[in-house]
């Protein structure tokens, strides 16, 4: 047996994990503390009452001969493939077919399961800092990565690649610098992707955060988009789903790889729980739309506190308008490691290093607006307490 060797080149620990690690073996060693956890972007909030209540109501389907359900499709319920066109897309004027739209257990994991898609010899691009799981997933197919650097000196908007990329991944609003693209900056993207025959895998989870109007929601509000573009989407920060699991893909047929994802899908996944499907069909109710927005609605609330007070504190500032996250800069020209365990030892705060995302990433860290707004006050004042 020969095993991937590719693994050789991951991290040894995943950002989040030796983040957890950290945190937890200071709890045992300090276990009176009281640590705000404002690092991982897990939600806080409990489900909204409709989607409990779809979900109740599912259980109990199940439970009888006449409503039971085994396997569904594994591209999902055409129930929800419809709402998710209805509702997401043809709002905003994007048409998109039935058979274009896969329901999937939650974007985590389509995003790494997409790259069996394409050959092993496709070069891909990423911006840096980013999400750790699109250069794991690309790492472990043995891929070249040409990373795509982002800073304060581009208000951490990539520019183009200078070397011919076949697949780039972009995540908009960013995780983890929680800024966007312009409806321009978008459309070089998708124009560049129709020159060069590359694919775009568009990471859109934080689309509901996005305030400012001239903001794109979806990457098929751009021209061009659908030839080019596959776009990935999760119900876990728009309406709590991170233990349910649930989200969609679109794979566009003038892509050329529909067919293909449905092979992948049909060989390799037997389709997500009814009782999920169920709870994210609840999220395009009017009460579901309406409790899901009011969750949405207080984390953008607890964001730009954290903005306003990490701001009045001196930081260098990014995100937190059209994203849940809070991209600011380390004091002192500590690395983000050293940071991350000044604010953890001393005041009890926890966030997540920025190098943890990418080289890019050092000398930065990020704030999770997913928190208690009570926490988000007190980690503000502790932070406060040591300029």
């Amino acid at each position: 047996m020969r095993s991937n060797l590719f693994f050789q080149q991951l991290q040894n620990n995943y950002l989040f994990s030796e983040v957890n690690h950290r945190i937890e073996t200071y709890q045992i060693m300090h276990p009176q503390a009281h640590i705000l956890r404002l690092g991982v972007g897990d939600v806080t909030l409990p489900l909204p009452a409709p989607i409990i209540d779809a979900m109740h109501k599912a259980v109990e389907e199940l439970g009888h001969a006449e409503s039971f359900r085994g396997y569904s499709q594994e591209e999902g319920y055409i129930w929800l493939r419809q709402a998710i066109i209805d509702n997401d897309y043809r709002t905003r004027g994007i048409q998109l077919d039935l058979d274009e739209v896969f329901v999937s257990d939650g974007a985590g994991s389509d995003l790494g399961n997409l790259s069996e898609l394409f050959d092993q010899h496709n070069r891909v691009a990423i911006p840096d800092p980013s999400y750790p799981a699109y250069v794991d997933a690309s790492l472990m197919a043995g891929r070249d990565i040409t990373f795509l650097p982002c800073s304060s000196d581009n208000a951490f908007v990539p520019d183009l690649p200078a070397k011919q990329a076949d697949i780039i991944y972009l995540c908009y609003p960013n995780n983890p610098t929680g800024t966007v693209l312009t409806r321009e900056q978008l459309q070089r993207w998708v124009d560049y992707a129709r020159q060069n025959h590359s694919i775009i895998i568009y990471d859109g989870a934080y689309e509901a955060y996005i305030e400012e109007d001239d903001i794109p929601h979806s990457i098929y509000e751009i021209d061009g988009a659908k030839e080019v573009a596959i776009e990935v989407r999760s119900y876990s920060k728009t309406a709590g789903f991170t233990s349910v699991r649930c989200g969609y893909t679109i794979v566009p047929k003038q892509t050329g790889l529909q067919t293909m994802w449905l092979r992948r899908q049909c060989t390799k996944y037997n389709g997500t729980s009814y009782i999920a499907q169920r709870a994210a069909e609840a999220t395009y109710t009017p009460q579901g739309k309406k409790a899901a927005q009011a969750n949405v609605h207080y984390y953008k609330q607890t964001a730009q506190l954290l903005r306003n007070g990490l701001q009045a504190l001196g930081y260098q500032v990014y995100g937190g308008i059209n994203a849940p996250y809070i991209w600011c800069n380390t004091p002192q020209n500590m690395s983000s490691w050293e940071f991350f365990d000044y604010l953890l030892n001393q005041c009890q705060v926890a966030c997540t290093p920025g190098a943890g995302f990418g080289q890019s990433g050092e000398g930065f860290i990020r704030f999770s607006a997913f928190s208690n707004r009570k926490d988000c006050e007190e980690a503000i004042k502790r932070i406060k307490k040591l300029a």
